[in-house]
């Protein structure tokens, strides 16, 4: 997919992208959230950025723990899901300090060094251009920053994958199918394929400049986080 076709496809979904992603994920997304926000290892007045936001689950956690004293930029290009962010903060949580950016991950519209901590949640898989994408969020970060990324993968072992496909096909494409939405899920199972392996996204974080990557698999290998550190 070209970037419109992403923006467009993310944008027609936007009113339904919380109940199909917590579908996807067996509610188990909520967890791995919290796991990702852990690693980056946030503390009260730091300033965090979180790439490809989406409805804004993972900012509103990171401005928790940045607290009042803190700040929280979260960055989508999908504007229709950047206004769900929007209210929701309002909503949630009125007193944080978050500020909601249209705004593409591979040109993102911040100062070299400007972040203490960062996370992505399922969006570096859909972006076009991954090793630019690293780029950039090294860039952005200071020195001795982290980073969280998560995203679903494809498992190694078969029977996981029978799985995996069982769900999406079974499960996730027929709920998104009643929304009228069934072509923007069916696109998922592709983009798994195409997605680097965890080891591979390790070469390309380090290829990104970042000192250290690790990338912790979860859910049998269908999850996985990339913890990233700038030296």
């Amino acid at each position: 997919m070209k970037d419109e076709q992403i923006k467009q496809l993310f944008n027609r979904i936007a009113p339904e992208y919380d109940r199909l992603n917590n579908t996807l994920s067996l509610g188990l997304h909520r967890v791995w959230k919290l796991m990702a926000v852990k690693w980056t290892e946030v503390k009260p007045g730091d300033v965090g950025l979180d790439v490809c936001c989406g409805s804004g689950d993972l900012a509103l956690l990171l401005a928790k723990q940045v607290g009042i004293t803190g700040k929280v930029v979260g960055v989508d290009f999908a504007e229709d899901l950047l206004e769900i962010a929007r209210q929701r903060s309002i909503t949630q949580s009125p007193r944080l300090n978050i500020s909601w950016i249209a705004a593409d991950a591979l040109a993102l519209p911040f100062a070299n060094c400007t972040f203490d901590c960062a996370t992505m949640g399922y969006g570096l898989r859909n972006v076009t251009d991954i090793p630019r994408c690293l780029s950039e969020l090294h860039r952005v970060l200071k020195s001795g920053a982290k980073a969280a990324i998560l995203d679903f993968h494809r498992p190694s072992q078969l029977i996981f994958q029978q799985f995996q496909q069982w769900y999406l096909d079974k499960i996730v494409v027929p709920s998104a199918e009643k929304l009228g939405l069934r072509d923007d899920y069916a696109y998922i199972a592709p983009s798994l394929e195409r997605f680097p392996l965890g080891s591979e996204q390790v070469k390309l974080a380090r290829q990104a400049g970042f000192a250290q990557a690790t990338h912790y698999k979860l859910a049998a290998g269908m999850m996985g986080i990339l913890v990233l550190k700038k030296a």
